[in-house]
């Protein structure tokens, strides 16, 4: 029975967690470098954005924030189930692994992370 996403955390969710605040900068740097690189190319970029300021965002639920960067980090590393040179197949596990937790999470993607998403659109 799932407990959904206001369950306590165990432990290996809070290093996870610790984890991933460490390596922040890192992981925040690699994401936006490799959305730049691909962004032209692939139909999900604001999608991909918003699900980043979402992370980004104080009010964001601890579960919700580690299970949308699951999917970002699944995006930025570089192995894949199907390999990202490949031409129009290349983006769709990680389409369909952004579009999964999106769904999993979309009522905690506020219409203001959207707005930001089509903002830095512009940018890129």
């Amino acid at each position: 029975m799932s407990e959904g996403f206001s369950a306590s955390f165990s432990r290996e969710e809070m290093e996870a967690i610790r984890k991933s605040l460490r390596d922040e900068a890192r992981f925040g740097a690699d994401f936006m470098a490799r959305l730049k690189r691909v962004a032209k190319r692939i139909p999900f970029t604001e999608d991909l954005l918003a699900a980043w300021f979402c992370t980004r965002d104080p009010q964001t639920p601890r579960r919700v924030k580690l299970t949308l960067l699951a999917a970002l980090g699944y995006f930025v590393l570089p192995l894949d189930a199907i390999p990202d040179f490949m031409p129009l197949i290349g983006f769709t596990d990680d389409a369909a692994v952004i579009a999964t937790t999106i769904a999993a999470v979309a009522g905690s993607i506020k219409p203001e992370h959207r707005e930001r998403a089509k903002t830095a659109m512009a940018d890129l």
